[in-house]
């Protein structure tokens, strides 16, 4: 596992947007795993500004998100489909029937998770982008998720739920299940980068770096995995 630690958030998304580019440049129809939330908001933002003055192109890239909440409209503003829609796709050239995000309002939500899960052993992620949750949930995968996991449903817990609230008008309207990739999906990717920002994901970080492979803080599992690279800001590594 290689850990960067950057100054402030500006400069590690430049860094993790290069990472990107530089993946796409070199094989034009790569496979990008993609998370939502605030960590990545500043490498969809770099992404964009490269894609404007340097025309990196995404025509023929594929890419297939994390997770979505279950219930939840794809027009909805909090949709995770809204959200890559709004903070990266409308601004890029991909093709919009490369796009792959779970639709949480499928009439059968597990057919949905195993349709999903098809697509993933079909299209071998090269490229998996990661956020990590206070409690060390990578995608929507809770403390206890068996690191065997694949595409499923989960119940968030009140820890998730509270933090996500601030996107919402209350905690009442945060949506009580996801869809998920899981944690073995994640593992399957041929690499992965983990971004972290900010004092409060810095127990996650020590747990992850330093402490044993234990489904009690999902992230470790990354342990197992060969080609991960972390881009903190010091608040996050600040208790490596």
């Amino acid at each position: 596992m290689e850990i960067k630690v950057f100054k402030s958030y500006q400069e590690l998304s430049r860094a993790c947007a290069k990472v990107i580019i530089d993946q796409v440049r070199t094989n034009p129809q790569s496979v990008l795993g993609l998370a939502t939330g605030s960590s990545p908001l500043g490498l969809y933002q770099e992404l964009i500004r490269d894609h404007d003055f340097n025309k990196t192109s995404y025509r023929d890239v594929m890419t297939f998100n994390l997770d979505e909440y279950v219930g939840l409209d794809k027009e909805h503003p909090q949709s995770f489909y809204s959200f890559m829609m709004e903070n990266l796709f409308y601004h890029i050239d991909i093709s919009y029937c490369n796009i792959h995000i779970p639709n949480g309002c499928a009439f059968d939500i597990e057919q949905e998770c195993k349709n999903y899960n098809k697509l993933l052993e079909e299209n071998p992620i090269d490229l998996q982008v990661l956020g990590i949750g206070v409690n060390g949930h990578i995608g929507f995968n809770e403390p206890g998720t068996p690191f065997d996991s694949t595409v499923h449903i989960v119940k968030l817990n009140d820890t998730t739920r509270k933090h996500n609230a601030r996107f919402f008008n209350s905690l009442q309207e945060v949506p009580e299940y996801a869809i998920t990739m899981g944690i073995k999906n994640i593992l399957n990717a041929k690499k992965i980068i983990l971004i972290a920002h900010g004092k409060e994901k810095s127990e996650a970080i020590y747990h992850l770096v330093k402490g044993n492979p234990t489904p009690d803080w999902p992230a470790t599992a990354l342990q197992y995995h060969h080609g991960v690279v972390l881009f903190l800001d010091e608040e996050a590594a600040s208790l490596l």
